[in-house]
């Protein structure tokens, strides 16, 4: 019985192995078409954020801010966000050596009233999530997936397998966010993610994607 289970198990590894090709292929035809309707949707919002940054005297800056991340294979690349942080924020976030202490023990982020650097305009973007919008930008250039784990910085590649990490594209959506976003801190969210890498298929994104809005609509876990 043992040895009929191993080969079993085998057969199935075998299987997923050969479907994942064709899985790779259908997921990057999903995510450009996904994400061109989404950009033609969603376009007004990027000419209304505009309008808001420019009324916004006391905090004038770029419309966009592009954060380095890590991607597939080590390859480093710029993500894109609605800026909602001070210019020259990851200065100020480094230079201040108390705040970037809180910054690494509350798993690489900090909550919207304890961090300084985040604007009035920018609270209510990243609530409602409208500051992840131009990350479809990164998934038409191939940088990101829709669904993945989230892209990562330098600092935290330390939480995770690392190889295994960097074996697949990071998402825009994600198990973790699926699951609690910023309420589920490391080791779980790395466990999360690695989980998704596992057992990736084109049902478990589908059902990523509607968490993701659920929980983009209840503003769950979002800061």
């Amino acid at each position: 019985m043992e040895h009929l289970n191993k080969d079993s198990g085998k057969k199935l590894i075998l299987k997923r192995k050969k479907s994942m090709p064709l899985y790779f292929f259908n997921k990057r035809l999903f995510d450009i078409l996904v994400s061109l309707i989404a950009l033609i949707i969603l376009s007004p919002i990027f000419f209304i954020v505009w309008v808001l940054n420019i009324i916004n005297v006391s905090d004038r800056g770029p419309l966009f801010y592009r954060q380095i991340r890590i991607g597939i294979n080590g390859k480093k690349f710029g993500m894109y966000k609605f800026r909602s942080m001070v210019v020259n924020a990851e200065e100020k976030l480094h230079q201040n050596k108390k705040l970037y202490k809180e910054y690494v023990s509350n798993n690489y982020k900090l909550k919207p009233e304890d961090d300084p650097r985040i604007t009035k305009l920018g609270k209510f973007l990243r609530k409602s999530s409208i500051d992840e919008i131009p990350q479809f930008i990164n998934i038409i250039k191939g940088d990101m997936s829709l669904v993945g784990p989230r892209p990562v910085i330098e600092e935290e590649l330390k939480e995770y397998d690392k190889n295994k990490l960097l074996s697949v594209k990071p998402g825009a959506m994600g198990l973790w966010q699926a699951s609690g976003r910023s309420k589920i801190g490391y080791p779980q969210r790395a466990y999360i993610e690695m989980s998704y890498i596992d057992n990736a298929c084109f049902t478990m994104d589908l059902k990523i994607i509607l968490g993701n809005i659920k929980n983009i609509i209840n503003g769950k876990g979002a800061y």
